[in-house]
């Protein structure tokens, strides 16, 4: 998860500010949900998170905290009273069950996960980075966010009992994403938040993509936001959920701002609403976008000569009578026989 100081440090800077020199999030919002909800980006004040080595396997350990459901239900509080169809797996038991099961389900083609008792989850360390470690670091590329956008297309296909349909994430992140430069794959980690399940799949499955883009248009600079984000969108490439995605582009209103602000890192409102503009305006004609560049990626290939490419002018055989003419002188006899045998008297 993203360092919770950093995201602290920056909220009273980037947000919009009144002449009490309190922010409008901060006068609408009680201090004590304003301080839960930055304080869940950090997923430690719900887990805790170790490393081992088990049988000569480095293991990644999720332990649920013992205050960590009632940290779970006070942002669930939240997210109702702000209309956010999103909730944290506050019962260890149903966390650690979900966790589980999308650990196998979209990685246990490698990795294992397994429980090691009532309140904790292990699972193999997958090799690679976060996402969200290259974005700050200026190391992203746009091979790595094709090959996140693969990856949740393909994960979205899953089929969920939970929602009696596809599957979705609920908290997509730039920091859920682990790729392995080696292999060139990305695979999801982090299951402790959930959509709603009155939500239908695709404005799921536009809420995963939407928060994945939050995270590129809030910190990549100038010149790569755009493209890193239509990397993305291309290689997710879902037109049902694309125009989905269209109705989220927009800044919320009231008690919603605080996790907005979570999900953007407090970026600046006015750099954000700026970007979903444009991305909206990207997304209606994605489909230019991805001939253009499947166009432009086929390899070049060497013209061969055509009679059929010449331009014929008058007088010039076509080729079907160039082809008859051909074949008749290969007939004709040649100009020392005589057309007619002679005659015998």
């Amino acid at each position: 998860m993203r360092p919770r100081a950093a995201i602290r440090a920056n909220r009273r800077s980037t947000m919009p500010i009144g002449d009490d020199g309190t922010s409008s999030a901060e006068r609408l919002m009680p201090q004590a949900l304003s301080d839960a909800a930055a304080s869940f980006v950090d997923s430690l004040k719900i887990n805790s998170i170790s490393k081992a080595v088990r049988r000569g396997r480095r293991v990644v350990i999720k332990r649920r905290n013992v205050y960590g459901e009632q940290l779970a239900e006070l942002a669930n509080l939240y997210f109702r009273m702000s209309g956010i169809p999103i909730r944290f797996w506050s019962k260890a038991e149903e966390w650690r069950r979900w966790e589980l099961n999308c650990v196998r389900m979209l990685n246990g083609d490698r990795f294992r996960a397994f429980s090691s008792g009532p309140r904790t989850v292990c699972f193999d360390k997958m090799p690679g980075k976060s996402l969200w470690d290259y974005l700050n670091e200026g190391t992203l590329t746009r091979r790595m966010l094709e090959a996140a956008g693969s990856e949740l297309r393909r994960a979205h296909q899953f089929r969920s009992d939970e929602f009696g349909g596809p599957w979705s994430h609920g908290d997509a992140t730039a920091t859920n994403v682990i790729y392995n430069q080696r292999t060139g794959r990305a695979r999801f980690i982090d299951f402790e938040i959930v959509h709603d399940r009155s939500l239908s799949a695709k404005t799921r499955h536009a809420d995963d993509v939407l928060v994945f883009l939050l995270d590129i248009m809030a910190m990549a600079s100038s010149r790569q936001w755009l493209p890193f984000s239509l990397s993305f969108l291309n290689s997710y490439g879902d037109p049902v959920v694309l125009a989905e995605l269209t109705s989220h582009l927009a800044l919320p209103n009231g008690i919603a701002w605080i996790w907005w602000g979570v999900r953007t890192s407090f970026a600046n409102p006015a750099k954000v609403k700026q970007r979903l503009e444009r991305i909206r305006d990207v997304t209606a004609n994605l489909g230019f976008y991805r001939a253009f560049v499947a166009k432009r990626a086929r390899p070049r290939q060497r013209r061969r000569a055509s009679i059929n490419c010449q331009v014929i002018s008058p007088g010039m055989p076509s080729p079907i009578s160039l082809a008859r003419a051909t074949s008749e002188r290969a007939k004709a006899p040649s100009p020392g026989i005589p057309s007619k045998l002679p005659t015998t008297r």
